[in-house]
């Protein structure tokens, strides 16, 4: 279940969930970690929590020639 902190209204989750929420696998988690295209938040020493808000930022529609685009009318 995602954590919400109430100072900052973030809603966190685990690497397993972020995983889950993008279909890929953990390891691609923590090479974007390790990247910097995500940041994780260590609580204690080994847990790692993600922002949803920035998991979610990930994701871009990709464009298609019904897209709505004036590329060539």
């Amino acid at each position: 279940m995602p954590q919400t902190t109430k100072a900052a209204r973030r809603t966190l989750v685990s690497i397993n969930e972020t995983a889950t929420h993008l279909g890929c696998t953990t390891r691609t988690i923590r090479r974007y970690i390790a990247e910097g295209r995500l940041t994780g938040y260590r609580l204690g020493p080994r847990l790692v929590r993600l922002d949803l808000s920035e998991v979610e930022s990930l994701l871009r529609p990709i464009p298609t020639a019904r897209g709505g685009h004036d590329d060539a009318a």
